[in-house]
């Protein structure tokens, strides 16, 4: 009885998908590299050089599509199969790639940091409702050139959750591949146990640069998880419809996992996406619109379709502080999204258009996500008739406290949210200084901080993390690792 939302019937489904093939035969897409274009066209795509467009043919995509994976497992630090991409699996992880962080002290926006970075991976790391790690935020403290590679380092030195990440150029790819493998005990070892997923994203409407398309081939050849991360912004950058973007999707879905998959044939690849409507009044695109989480529904519906794993950017918030909009955007998207059967849901801690990054909103997120997680279970049945034995003894009164059924059944009827939730007495409140969620939120990220410790992995791997990170900071002219672990830090190797 666990519950499930569709919007879209069968008769549509197919004919989004007809209209998406439709569009990759006729109209094709911009494609920003050579080699990729090469490859498409020793495939039986065609080319149309001036422009550089590749049309592609209904059965190379479809061809593509038999030999994606269905399903796969992302694995922690511990070689342990985590995270499930297939099926109607629902997993949480944090928005990535903030460029700000929200003070808690000045309630001001400010350039995120490696201690930032540090202090939200702890946060996810310590709470059991986060699935995954991702690269949370932008390090401003950091050159811009090992960025990426040093956003996955900070998440590979504390934490033993698989990683969201991705890059922004094909050298970085390339080197945080290196990292992975150093990590995981080898490359052999990666690919058969994937620590993490890059995200792709085609640019819209219907691009795919150099470095995306690019990306692609090399994640599949390495053998490492790919997701494509499609961002129609309807009305600006895709039709105004709410299905005309869903249409586009599919279109820039499909020909990336034809791509991706011409590299190499059974390489893993994720349905995934984070679209918006364009907010006509304000030139923004609101990620905590209901309009934004219809979209998401139903192309991650179309992927199913096809019994693709799949993605989306939900659970976030438009918002500049942790507040009531905060709140009810994020609970109704995230929501929506499991409901959806999404198989990641990103977002989490989220503000102001995915650009800034909230710890006490990442704690309060938490607690949706525990809400949301018993709300999937659904209804279950814990007995052998459904109340008659707890009436056995009935004598009118309200007893059923006194029933050891009571004491062994009612943590695994109800999630148990922490103090961020006051369920307590007005008069507790305010004998507790009346405070409100945010403050709650507050406290609870230095608990969390002051509990956590840190994971011990093998010396050997950190060592040969060490000499890559180590060999790239200096190359960009950094002499110290902030934000890094002392014992971590192998000084001689360089």
């Amino acid at each position: 009885m666990q519950p499930r939302l569709n919007l879209l019937n069968k008769e549509l489904t197919e004919e989004i998908l007809t209209e998406a093939y439709q569009i990759l035969a006729e109209i094709g897409v911009k494609m920003g590299s050579p080699d990729v274009m090469a490859m498409l066209q020793k495939a039986g795509c065609e080319v149309v050089p001036i422009k550089n467009v590749v049309r592609f043919p209904n059965e190379i995509i479809q061809d593509a599509i038999k030999t994606a994976p269905k399903e796969f497992w992302l694995y922690d630090a511990q070689g342990k199969a985590s995270v499930c991409y297939g099926g109607d699996q629902v997993h949480f992880d944090p928005g990535s790639s903030g460029v700000h962080i929200l003070d808690a002290d000045t309630g001001e926006h400010r350039p995120s940091t490696s201690a930032d970075l540090k202090k939200l991976i702890q946060i996810t790391e310590t709470l059991p409702q986060y699935d995954a790690q991702s690269t949370a935020v932008v390090c401003h403290d950091v050159p811009e050139a090992i960025g990426d590679l040093y956003r996955l380092y900070l998440v590979l030195l504390y934490s033993e959750k698989p990683v969201i990440t991705g890059a922004f150029s094909t050298k970085t790819n390339q080197i945080m591949f290196d990292m992975l493998a150093a990590v995981s005990g080898g490359q052999q070892q990666l690919t058969d146990k994937p620590r993490a997923i890059f995200d792709v994203c085609p640019s819209p409407p219907l691009n795919w640069s150099n470095f995306a398309s690019q990306s692609l081939v090399d994640l599949a050849r390495a053998g490492i998880p790919a997701q494509i991360v499609s961002m129609p912004l309807a009305g600006a950058a895709a039709p105004i419809t709410l299905l005309g973007s869903v249409v586009q999707h599919a279109a820039e879905c499909l020909s990336g996992i034809t791509i991706h998959q011409l590299a190499r044939p059974g390489s893993p690849i994720v349905w995934g996406g984070a679209p918006a409507i364009f907010d006509m009044r304000r030139g923004t695109t609101p990620m905590g619109a209901i309009e934004t989480a219809m979209i998401d529904i139903a192309y991650a519906q179309i992927g199913k379709s096809l019994g693709l794993p799949t993605h989306t950017y939900l659970g976030a918030s438009d918002s500049k502080q942790v507040d009531a909009q905060a709140g009810l955007e994020s609970g109704m998207t995230a929501l929506i999204g499991a409901l959806g059967g999404i198989n990641m849901i990103s977002g989490a801690g989220m503000l102001d258009f995915l650009a800034c990054q909230s710890p006490e909103k990442l704690v309060i997120d938490a607690e949706i996500i525990g809400m949301v997680k018993r709300f999937l279970k659904g209804i279950q049945r814990h007995t052998d008739t459904l109340a008659l034995e707890m009436f056995s003894d009935f004598d009118f009164q309200a007893n059923f406290l006194k029933q050891k059924i009571t004491r062994q059944l009612f943590s695994k009827e109800q999630y148990l949210p922490t103090d961020i939730i006051d369920r307590g007495s007005i008069r507790n409140w305010e004998e507790n200084g009346k405070p409100d969620s945010f403050d709650k939120a507050r406290q609870h990220v230095s608990e969390l901080i002051a509990s956590y410790s840190p994971p011990e992995f093998p010396e050997e791997n950190m060592k040969n993390l060490s000499e890559i990170v180590l060999s790239q900071a200096m190359a960009a002219g950094m002499n110290q690792l902030p934000s890094s672990r002392p014992e971590y830090i192998y000084v001689d190797s360089r």
